[in-house]
């Protein structure tokens, strides 16, 4: 083969063709700059996240030119660094104004909003104690407007995965040690289906690769996995409370989180996906055979409406970035 060149920083690009992700702006808290240049947009090789995946994240959504839900993604955020034994590098007021900052650097009022913090640099080993000390990313790249800013979804098909669900803290904490996701993800795709859905060591309904999901169940209570069981996702928590309205109008007995036997699931009226960028979809086929009557469910339309309604302008949950 041909001698490969030895360059210094002034000559290091990435190849022009690697086929990289579309990005609107980038925060790294190792320079202390925004920069909407994608070709620059990069982690340092020596960055624990890097090559030991050891770090925690968040996923939220701008949307017409507003971020919903922040705060809660931010709470989130500090407790899965505390579960971790990580700090954020600054002070959630100043975090806020970082991600708002970021955003409106890229342009685009329709975003997805990816938040890392790190174990840091210094080390290429896994002793944690190493690495010189926390760092922040904040990475804005496109919504796919197609999948939760507009109208209602027709539904989706599932599988239930084979990979096995994560135990204990490590179901609960959001880190960048995404391979089992991956894998659900990879599952889901070779399927030619939408989404794989766990099933934990009891038979019971678990997560997506990156939703929550819950039922409708035959007697008409509104089920979710217990949030210590599984990631406790923001979507699937505003979904919970909205529900209690429905509730009081009769249109569901209740609204709980409890263990979802399988064999439940396939009997329920409804099946629901949660998330950031789906918001509530129904389930309309589970494994080839349809969920109730086989199109999307009342009660799904109804938290979807109300959860699209706090996104509109002026809404108590949005976080302005452009005015």
């Amino acid at each position: 083969m041909k001698k490969i060149p030895i360059v210094g920083a002034d000559q290091w690009r990435l190849k022009a063709d690697l086929g990289r992700a579309s990005l609107y702006a980038m925060y790294a808290s190792t320079t202390g700059c925004i920069t909407t240049d994608p070709m620059v947009m990069t982690v340092p090789v020596d960055d624990h996240l890097v090559h030991r995946g050891d770090g925690v994240f968040e996923s939220f959504k701008c949307v017409e030119g507003s971020m919903y839900n922040l705060d809660a993604h931010l709470r989130r955020l500090e407790v899965s660094c505390l579960a971790i034994g990580l700090s954020l590098p600054v002070e959630l007021h100043l975090l806020k104004e970082v991600v708002v900052q970021t955003v409106r650097a890229g342009g685009a009022k329709d975003a997805l909003v990816r938040l890392l913090v790190s174990r840091g640099l210094g080390t290429m080993g896994i002793d944690p104690s190493a690495c010189s000390g926390e760092q922040l990313y904040v990475v804005v790249y496109p919504l796919n407007t197609t999948g939760g800013v507009g109208a209602f979804s027709s539904g989706v098909r599932v599988i239930t995965s084979q990979i096995p669900v994560k135990p204990g803290m490590f179901a609960r904490v959001k880190s960048c040690n995404y391979l089992p996701n991956v894998l659900m993800k990879k599952e889901a795709v070779d399927g030619g289906v939408d989404f794989s859905v766990s099933v934990d060591e009891s038979g019971c309904l678990g997560e997506g690769a990156t939703e929550n999901f819950g039922i409708v169940s035959a007697d008409n209570r509104l089920l979710m996995p217990p949030p210590e069981r599984v990631l406790a996702g923001t979507t699937a928590k505003r979904a919970m409370e909205q529900a209690q309205q429905l509730v009081d109008e009769g249109l569901l007995k209740e609204a709980v989180y409890e263990p979802i036997p399988m064999d439940e699931v396939r009997r329920a009226n409804e099946m629901h996906v949660y998330g950031t960028t789906p918001n509530i979809t129904s389930v309309i086929e589970l494994d080839g055979v349809a969920v109730g009557n086989g199109v999307p469910g009342l009660v799904a339309k109804r938290l979807y409406e109300q959860m699209r309604t706090e996104m509109l302008p002026q809404s108590e949950w949005l976080t302005r970035v452009f005015e």
